[in-house]
């Protein structure tokens, strides 16, 4: 998620040289990476503890709900740490905490209690959250400031990547090669590998972190705090803080609930390891549209394209409710295309015109992101009450808002302060 906070390279770093820049632009895209893998597992682990544990739809999305109340817990004191100790270091702490949350997976497998998984899931969150916050200004600042957009959409469609690939190696790490469960029972200790596996790979890219020589960043920021300042008076900012709520928790609760709609027999009737496959899919379209809609809005209002895609996605929606079969299968699928380009045009419309409230504005849209934790635990209660078909009409009428947002919400009010 992009949170861009103003700040600039120091002149004098041996690492100024535009090569420099390239070798640690490149260090960062395997954050961008990692935190979209591990993000895109959760979909995967909420199927399989569903059935290790026997949970309800809504104990199941309490993944989603630690995982993602983590950014706005998290998300301020990060802010003050990496603010204090620089953002190479807030990278190595990120990824320090982040590699313990995965750590935590053994035991929490160990000892059979479903709390002690939602405790690891936090923890893991967090240690991304701290990553988010020094690595996408880090990423912005790198370079001439005219095409920081381009180079944080570079890196933001690895993260696409890390969540395209996600769902074939956690497929098989967790269900295994056949996709059938060991002794055809679910078992809690089958996620001990894979997140042993992440966390060896979190703890060597801290080691490499901690002594890679980067440039460094002189920071400044012109937040006065998230919940005080004029920000709060841009009506298009609030609108859009709702739009990003509305968004994350709509992609997020779509995913979530994937691999049990894909598995129903109206639809797909395949094995959750098969459905889990096609989640590639869905998060695949997401990294394809991004590329898509970055030539669209060349010649087209971001907002325009945001309301239109908006408008698809809800289609998509019904018209998969409204079917069987393959038609229902690839519509679902299809959402994940039509998701690309709206939290990045969100974000833009929002901070548009904002002047030196944009910083509070970026981070009074970053809290909320934790829209991926409400939504999903909503969804999941839809889905134990009216079935999981008809639980996707809740993020259908997420997708209502942003195009609201998209056509009307997001035009900057002529009477609203600014700054010249």
């Amino acid at each position: 998620m992009d949170t861009p906070i103003q700040s600039n390279i120091s002149d004098t770093q041996e690492g100024g040289a535009n090569g420099g820049y390239r070798f640690a632009i490149i260090s960062l895209t395997t954050l961008f990476f990692m935190w979209g893998f591990i993000t895109c597992l959760n979909d995967i682990l909420i199927p399989y503890l569903k059935g290790a544990f026997s949970l309800s739809f809504t104990q199941a999305m309490l993944i989603q709900f630690c995982f993602f109340s983590a950014y706005f817990i998290v998300s301020l004191p990060a802010g003050m740490v990496v603010s204090r100790i620089g953002y190479q270091k807030g990278i190595v702490l990120g990824l320090g905490i982040a590699c313990v949350g995965c750590l935590l997976f053994f035991p929490a497998a160990s000892s059979q209690i479903y709390g002690v998984f939602l405790l690891a899931l936090f923890v893991l969150a967090s240690g991304i959250t701290i990553l988010q916050v020094s690595a996408n200004p880090y990423v912005t600042a790198l370079g001439d400031p005219k095409t920081a957009s381009s180079r944080l959409t570079m890196t933001q469609a690895f993260n696409a990547f890390g969540t395209t690939v996600a769902p074939f190696f956690g497929s098989y790490l967790i269900y295994g090669a056949t996709g059938e469960h060991g002794g055809g029972t679910p078992s809690a200790s089958d996620v001990q590998v894979p997140y042993l596996i992440l966390a060896g790979l979190l703890l060597l890219l801290a080691l490499v972190f901690m002594y890679l020589k980067l440039p460094k960043l002189n920071h400044t920021s012109a937040s006065t705090g998230v919940f005080k300042g004029g920000a709060w008076h841009h009506k298009h900012l609030v609108l859009g803080a709702v739009g990003i709520f509305m968004y994350v928790g709509a992609e997020v609760a779509i995913g979530s609930m994937l691999v049990n709609y894909l598995a129903s027999p109206a639809v797909g009737g395949l094995t959750e390891a098969g459905a889990a496959k096609l989640l590639a899919y869905y998060w695949g379209g997401a990294m394809v549209g991004r590329f898509i809609g970055a030539v669209v809005m060349q010649k087209i209002s971001g907002g325009y394209v945001l309301c239109f895609n908006a408008c698809v996605a809800i289609a998509l929606i019904l018209l998969s409710l409204s079917s069987t079969g393959s038609v229902a299968l690839w519509s679902i699928l299809g959402v994940g295309l039509f998701n690309s380009i709206m939290f990045p045009t969100i974000f833009s419309l929002a901070l548009q015109q904002l002047g030196k409230d944009t910083p509070q504005g970026s981070g009074i849209l970053c809290l909320a992101i934790v829209g991926g934790a409400i939504v999903p635990l909503l969804q999941g209660m839809l889905a134990d009450s009216i079935g999981v078909a008809l639980s996707f009409l809740l993020p259908a009428s997420c997708y209502i808002y942003i195009a609201y947002y998209g056509l009307v919400g997001s035009r900057v009010s002529k009477f609203q302060p600014t700054e010249k």
